[in-house]
């Protein structure tokens, strides 16, 4: 790549800015940030790249656009670059859903421009460009999306793009994409979400001070439950019918739990929690996490 645009400067968009620089996989990086805040932390923070004021400044002079926004920008973004992008130009994006994003990209931009959206599985509970880390992505999975459109040349150069800044790359289309982080991700953060809200009504209710005497499963989820709220707000609407689904199981085997509990059904209960419990090896033996005690922590 020539240039490459980065559109929103945040937590991934700044870890991308720092890869980018790092690996010196563009002559140029252009930036563009809507965020006064955010420019002011760029700035201070010294980032590598070129600020631009206007989307056209960016769009006119890169090979690549990456959109690091919230979701909710896509069309609104989409409309304006749509008036000065060059047909050869590739465009992705990091968002965490697909299906819906597909339709949106499909309907306002045009038909000839390249877009083949990335879903790289990294991130944190906190925003901003001052928690961006340049080794975010290492060894990290990055999926990207293939339907019936995508040019073989386009998708080759965007896996290679993400495997130099250290990503595994794996191929998948929109739908199954979407199956897959409902239950991985998006359900997980959801229970985060309802289980620290439980805990503030029950707070609120016995009025007991509880969250002062916070134990390792609550901090733990509390820490999920810290994470962007647009960003949650966006995938939770984007991926609608697989996360009620997803809901509708853990419902489910919550109620069938319960009921095991209330029934004290010794060999049932112990089934469930062995089984459950293999499902931490394996993710350790693929090497999605260390086998360190409470996730390392000192």
């Amino acid at each position: 790549m020539k240039n490459i645009l980065i559109i929103g400067c945040g937590l991934l968009g700044s870890s991308l800015l720092r890869r980018i620089h790092k690996k010196k996989l563009a002559k140029k990086i252009f930036v563009y940030e809507k965020s006064i805040s955010n420019i002011a932390k760029i700035k201070k923070l010294k980032l590598p790249g070129v600020i631009v004021k206007t989307l056209k400044d960016g769009i006119i002079n890169s090979d690549l656009i990456i959109f690091c926004t919230p979701m909710s920008e896509y069309k609104r973004l989409i409309i304006k670059i749509d008036k000065f992008i060059k047909p050869n130009t590739l465009i992705t994006d990091v968002g965490s859903s697909k299906i819906e994003t597909t339709k949106i990209i499909k309907k306002f931009l045009k038909k000839d421009l390249n877009w083949i959206q990335s879903h790289p599985i990294a991130g944190s509970e906190v925003s901003g460009p001052e928690h961006g880390k340049e080794n975010i992505f290492v060894d990290k999975w990055c999926v990207l999306i293939k339907d019936q459109s995508t040019k073989k040349n386009h998708l080759n150069i965007l896996r290679k793009f993400w495997k130099k800044i250290g990503s595994k790359v794996v191929v998948m289309t929109p739908e199954k994409h979407d199956k897959i982080f409902s239950i991985t991700s998006h359900l997980p953060h959801l229970i985060a979400y309802n289980l620290v809200k439980s805990a503030q009504d029950f707070e609120k209710k016995q009025n007991f001070g509880l969250i002062k005497y916070s134990a390792g499963g609550l901090r733990d989820f509390s820490r999920i439950a810290a994470s962007n709220e647009i960003m949650w707000r966006d995938i939770f609407f984007n991926n609608q019918k697989n996360i009620s689904k997803a809901i509708d199981l853990f419902i489910k085997n919550l109620n069938a739990f319960k009921k095991d509990i209330n029934a004290k059904n010794d060999k049932s209960i112990l089934k469930k929690l062995v089984q459950t419990k293999k499902v931490r090896s394996k993710i350790i033996k693929l090497k999605q996490d260390i086998d360190k005690p409470d996730f390392g922590r000192n």
